[in-house]
């Protein structure tokens, strides 16, 4: 029975539950669990505030569907991605942190170049500086412009997810991308920045 239910559509899954399947809710929220959970950890970078969020994401998400307020427009990961994205932007407003929302233990290269596994210890530190340089510089975009680029680098979203997301067309989300890149240029040119 599990196998049945879980090869439900989201939609499905929900009307089952508005039924009174009470499963149906926990499956859903297992299906999109990974993906709302790195993308709120990409977003704080703190494992234990990222668990967290994410509870309270959830919690959120099942209280509006309750209430009636959730309208099936086939977009439910979108839908649940922006609750998660805007307790994200709760927390740093609540906390008056906005502004250090860094990318510094991150891990993650903004250039998705590879590195070499036998890299040299030399190697490998002019990476991490150079990778901690482009994270800084990520940080002195404008708001919207570096919202693009950790949705599409590190959250690994699609321009029409990212879109969708934002509230914006897909046009407005890949302009905001070109200046990101535009501006990151300008600054990688006048920091001097050798890229490797």
């Amino acid at each position: 029975m599990n196998k049945t239910r879980s090869a439900l559509s989201d939609q499905q899954l929900l009307s089952a539950y508005l039924s009174g399947d009470q499963h149906a809710i926990s499956i859903l929220i297992e299906r999109h669990s990974k993906r709302v959970l790195d993308y709120i950890r990409m977003m704080v970078k703190n494992d234990e505030l990222a668990d967290d969020i994410y509870q309270e994401t959830f919690i959120k998400v099942v209280r509006f569907i309750d209430d009636g307020r959730y309208t099936d427009n086939g977009k439910f990961l979108s839908w649940v991605l922006r609750i998660a994205h805007n307790q994200v932007i709760d927390y740093f407003r609540q906390t008056k942190q906005q502004n250090n929302l860094t990318e510094a233990d991150a891990g993650y290269d903004i250039l998705n170049t590879k590195k070499l596994a036998d890299a040299s210890i030399e190697d490998r530190m002019v990476s991490e500086q150079t990778e901690a340089d482009l994270r800084k510089l990520v940080d002195n975009l404008p708001a919207e412009q570096k919202e693009v680029v950790l949705m599409r680098y590190f959250g690994e979203m699609s321009f029409k997810e990212i879109a969708e997301q934002t509230n914006v067309s897909i046009n407005t989300a890949l302009g905001r991308m070109r200046y990101a890149l535009i501006n990151l240029r300008k600054m990688i040119k006048q920091n001097q920045l050798a890229l490797v």
